[in-house]
């Protein structure tokens, strides 16, 4: 296997669409006050109601799932590219890498307490750690892993959809339950109430990025993999392996991610946690596609930067959006919703694509990636 120095654009580009895009699913989070019923069809499940209801739900069923997954492979594959460098370096493996997994747990943590309880950094710093010692045993370590990882998600999700179908076949009334409480602390709380909640519900809170752990490092592995193959690659193997996850992903994707419109709920998470990744490889696909058939889009450029900084991204656009939404901020939640919603959350990719941009006019690196390179480097010492 070749290995390269040089910055692979395309993955810049993917970076950045895949952050920019997790607002798309966050941004109803933070519209409906914190209520989890608006990403499922459990509660509001008549999405043919209302125009509002329909373009919700096609939005979510666009991204709710595809760009979490999307981004969780471009963690593994810059991964790979650090233990790639690690071997040229004849440097000891995980060995920093180990840090700068517990620096991304660590500003996972002050994510979450600090601004929402969907962090997905603190999953990610674990599932790093776990992977990097996968990584470092070699290929046949790898298939091991992704087959028993893979394989435990699996009948997790299925299991899950069969008890839901059981229940709906039963009559039995599936809810998430009553969050008007939460509502209300996002709409009339203060920061520091919000932050108690946040922390003394710590365990809860975090169910998801517990729950999460096997699908990641299956979708770290895949990174990898892809990378050791050669998928992002500028020659005829890397365009052969896009072209396939442009044709399987969509083909099977798509199908399968449609199945959210099934009213009732059982398909919320066998959607989110199963088939939306296979969407993601579609996208790569597809992006990589129009990439080549026009390089010199602005678009391109834009999401490139995003990419190169994307923790900054993520974290900021986290950031407005409680801003924009919570009751200490501008209020707006619980007041706007479908197309507004999308109009807001449009809005706040562009203010990042102009600020990332303009900030790497003047800098190398994001405001946050400054910062880990330097703490970093004083582990280094």
């Amino acid at each position: 296997m070749e290995v390269t120095t040089k910055r692979i654009r395309l993955l810049d580009i993917l970076r950045g669409f895949a952050v920019l895009g997790t607002l798309g699913t966050n941004i109803w989070i933070f519209a409906y006050l914190g209520d989890l019923s608006y990403l499922l069809t459990i509660d509001h499940n008549e999405w043919w109601a209302s125009f509002d209801d329909f373009i919700r739900l096609f939005v979510l069923f666009l991204v709710n799932g595809k760009m979490l997954g999307l981004l969780t492979i471009m963690f593994g594959v810059g991964l790979e590219m650090k233990y790639q460098q690690s071997l040229r370096r004849k440097a000891a493996w995980p060995g920093v890498y180990l840090w700068a997994s517990l620096i991304l747990l660590m500003e996972g943590l002050i994510h979450f307490v600090l601004v929402m309880e969907y962090d997905i950094l603190m999953s990610y710093g674990v599932t790093a750690m776990i992977v990097a010692f996968i990584v470092k045993r070699g290929d046949r370590a790898i298939k091991r892993a992704m087959i028993g990882t893979g394989s435990f998600h699996v009948i997790m999700i299925v299991l899950i959809l069969v008890s839901t179908v059981s229940a709906n076949l039963q009559g039995a009334n599936i809810s998430l339950g009553n969050m008007e409480e939460i509502v209300q602390l996002y709409k009339e709380g203060s920061w520091l109430e919000q932050v108690q909640y946040r922390t003394n519900n710590f365990l809860w809170l975090r169910g998801e990025a517990i729950f999460t752990i096997p699908m990641n490092i299956f979708l770290f592995l895949l990174g990898v993999t892809l990378m050791r193959k050669g998928a992002f690659a500028p020659d005829q193997t890397g365009k052969m392996w896009r072209a396939r996850m442009l044709k399987w992903g969509l083909a099977v994707g798509l199908p399968l991610n449609l199945l959210i419109f099934v009213p009732g709920g059982a398909f919320d998470f066998p959607v989110r946690y199963l088939f939306a990744p296979m969407l993601s490889l579609g996208y790569i696909g597809l992006i990589a596609w129009l990439v080549e058939k026009n390089q010199r889009y602005w678009l391109w450029q834009r999401l490139e930067q995003a990419g190169k900084m994307s923790l900054t991204c993520y974290v900021l656009q986290n950031i407005l959006g409680t801003t924009l939404f919570y009751g200490w901020g501008l209020g707006l939640g619980g007041k706007v919703e479908g197309l507004a919603v999308i109009i807001i959350w449009l809005l706040i990719v562009v203010f990042q694509l102009t600020f990332a941009s303009l900030w790497l006019r003047k800098f190398s690196l994001g405001p946050m990636e400054t910062a880990r390179k330097y703490v970093t480097r004083l582990i280094k010492m």
